[in-house]
């Protein structure tokens, strides 16, 4: 076995990610506190092909050397929008026909593996913030949750840990690409 050198990566430049048909997901942080955390998600978003990021609330925005930091860059190829709250970005996105999931801990919660959405639709999920998770508002203004089943003792998963669960999922469902 031979590590792959960058150049034998296939890589998009910044260019060709921008014109990239995407993957019709948009990710929604909900007050997330940790620049890290935000570009954590940025390259995760990146990895996937995702079509954006809407940033909400007191969640910090680009540019900032510390987000620059875990996304890499990540932050120059996804798009990304700011809204004051995160219910604006919700009710925006359903008015354009997105199905809205918070990623939490609900009653009737779907399991993850258990999801199942129409591929033929945009799909939005919101990620919550480190302490409190999806706010109750936003969680019922949704049409469902999603929750990462988990067996030990803590029930939580750091929300760039979850994202990154949740989003591959998503895409490996939708895309069939692996």
């Amino acid at each position: 076995m031979r590590k792959l050198e960058m150049d034998e990566l296939n890589r998009l430049s910044v260019d060709e990610f921008k014109q990239s048909d995407k993957v019709p997901v948009v990710v929604v942080l909900d007050n997330i506190r940790s620049m890290h955390n935000v570009g954590s998600v940025f390259r995760t978003c990146d990895a996937f092909l995702l079509q954006a990021v809407y940033l909400c609330g007191y969640t910090p925005q680009p540019p900032h050397r510390d987000i620059h930091k875990t996304a890499l860059g990540a932050t120059e190829t996804v798009a990304w929008k700011y809204f004051p709250s995160t219910l604006e970005a919700v009710e925006q996105l359903k008015q354009e026909g997105y199905g809205i999931w918070a990623i939490e801990q609900v009653e009737n919660s779907v399991p993850l593996h258990r999801f199942k959405c129409n591929h033929q639709a945009p799909l939005a999920v919101v990620f919550g913030n480190e302490v409190t998770g999806v706010d109750a508002s936003v969680v019922k203004a949704c049409d469902g949750s999603i929750e990462i089943p988990q067996l030990g003792m803590k029930h939580s998963l750091n929300i760039s840990v979850a994202a990154g669960i949740v989003l591959w999922e998503l895409v490996r469902d939708r895309e069939k690409l692996f």
